[in-house]
């Protein structure tokens, strides 16, 4: 964690500012490792506290390694009241797209210094993920990966989507995930062609297309998968666009790297599936990054300029999608690599049909 409040520093110094209040459970994760449900952390150019009341203090010393633990016993604000006159702290920093207006309010009524507001700071941090980072979401992956082998063995005509959902849930559970990454997606003949079509009480039936994405949580860092799959002999047209969501899916694994943007890597992908004349039918962007969240940065899309490192962890999902017909959505999470990009799932991208 010193390293990563020390790049924090670097960039409060960038901006001028003394002093960061942190909230988010997200960014206290990540610039703490604490992992309770009750806490903020102050960080200036020479200390790093962190303030939590009594239920968590115990576990903050163990986790918030070089932060000096201040247990609060009443308002937690009071305590910053304290460190900022403590430090002489002439203005402090706050996530500004993470607090809400009524907390701005009580912060500027409360606090006798400048609140600075800025946004992104430590998620563009947490875009770059380091080799311990790397190393948990390999194992979410290596969960996913597990868990859809098992679910290819479990569908059966009769079933719900909602049941499919549910066992997919509970046996990442079992191999050590701590929750799903977001609610699954279980995605069954016509309603294939709905990209978020949560899992329904819908019957899967002979003959349906079956898109599933789910992920799971392990350690505090999400995976995020999607197969799709057949139950029978699919229809000639759910065969063509599942080959042409393939190859393009593989496109982008083959040219993806360092240096390239979210809009050329998204290009990729958009361009073909638009030269097969499908290109109206993929109306989302072609990825995301995940990491302590299953959605953030950097993005893969029409608007995303900012160029991939190596570190970075994004997800490579190009879909089609036909109302009242079906749909097809293949997704990989991938590493950003010096020379170009470690695939971190592993499953079958061939056609299955059970």
């Amino acid at each position: 964690m010193i390293e990563r409040i020390e790049k924090l520093r670097e960039k409060m110094a960038q901006e001028k500012v003394t002093s960061f209040l942190i909230t988010s459970p997200y960014n206290l994760r990540y610039l703490t490792g604490f992992t309770g449900t009750t806490g903020m952390a102050v960080i200036t150019m020479e200390k790093a506290y962190f303030i939590t009341d009594f239920r968590y203090t115990e576990q903050a010393a163990v986790q918030c390694v070089g932060y000096d633990i201040i247990q609060n016993t009443g308002p937690i604000f009071d305590e910053l009241i304290e460190l900022i006159d403590e430090n002489n702290i002439p203005n402090m920093a706050f996530e500004e797209s993470l607090v809400s207006f009524k907390e701005y309010v009580n912060l500027e009524t409360l606090l006798e210094t400048e609140l600075v507001p800025i946004s992104g700071m430590i998620e563009e941090l947490r875009e770059v993920k380091d080799e311990s980072e790397v190393e948990i979401i390999e194992k979410a992956c290596e969960i996913a990966d597990k868990a859809f082998q098992h679910i290819l063995t479990y569908i059966k005509p009769g079933m719900t989507e909602i049941q499919v959902a549910n066992e997919l849930d509970f046996f990442m559970r079992s191999l050590g995930a701590s929750g799903v990454s977001f609610e699954t997606i279980v995605a069954s003949g016509i309603r294939s062609a709905m990209p978020h079509g949560v899992a329904s009480d819908k019957v899967i039936e002979q003959g349906d297309f079956i898109t599933i994405d789910f992920g799971c949580y392990y350690n505090g860092y999400v995976s995020d998968m999607t197969r799709t799959i057949s139950l029978g002999e699919p229809s000639e047209k759910l065969k063509e666009i599942y080959e042409i969501v393939k190859d393009a899916q593989q496109k982008v694994l083959d040219v993806a790297k360092p240096g390239m943007s979210g809009v050329e890597l998204d290009a990729v992908a958009r361009d073909y599936i638009s030269s097969k004349g499908y290109g109206e039918a993929f109306g989302h962007s072609t990825g995301h990054g995940i990491g302590l969240e299953i959605h953030e940065g950097p993005n893969v899309s029409r608007l995303a300029e900012k160029k991939f490192v190596p570190g970075n962890v994004i997800t490579n999902e190009p879909g089609i999608y036909l109302p009242g017909i079906g749909g097809v959505r293949i997704e990989d999470d991938m590493l950003v690599t010096d020379n170009g990009i470690k695939r971190l799932t592993h499953s079958e991208k061939e056609l299955i049909i059970l």
